[in-house]
């Protein structure tokens, strides 16, 4: 039996996580707006942009969960925006690389920093032991939410 009080925690825990998970599928949508951008552009612009190699087509089609043809239509708006460009991959040249185009993706990483400033405002009061947990659960729910979304994509479509 769960203690009450824990209870409550977890109930109001759930509740501000579902408010900050919806306030940050707002203010993606924000940031794509200002940018002219569509907001599943500005996450794979993040994806490129988290990892040290560019991707492939096929790579971000499984980050996103988007079918290779729209990820295909992705990359082209991208490249046509200036912000990736396609390049041969070295060691497969049957495989192409979509590649960050820095000069260009500097104007999202302007906006994201100049933001990130302000959000980090509210991690200024915590102890490092606290960032430490914050981040451990950061990291936590992300290998969740990606293991949930296996999980989903397995199950048959509901009419």
């Amino acid at each position: 039996m769960t203690d009450p009080s824990r209870a409550r925690l977890y109930e109001e825990l759930s509740m501000e996580s579902r408010r900050y998970l919806a306030a940050y599928v707002l203010f993606n949508q924000a940031v794509a707006d200002h940018l002219g951008l569509h907001p599943t552009d500005v996450q794979a612009l993040s994806l490129l942009t988290a990892g040290p190699e560019p991707l492939t087509v096929r790579q971000i089609a499984d980050m996103t969960g988007l079918t290779t043809g729209s990820a295909t239509r992705l990359v082209d708006r991208l490249e046509r925006g200036g912000y990736v460009a396609r390049t041969p991959d070295t060691h497969d040249r049957r495989r192409v690389l979509v590649t960050p185009v820095p000069e260009r993706v500097a104007r999202v990483t302007a906006l994201w920093d100049d933001l990130g400033r302000t959000w980090r405002t509210i991690l200024d009061d915590h102890t490092e032991d606290e960032l430490r947990a914050i981040t451990r659960h950061m990291r936590r729910a992300n290998d969740l939410s990606h293991t949930q979304i296996r999980h989903l994509r397995s199950l048959p479509k509901r009419d």
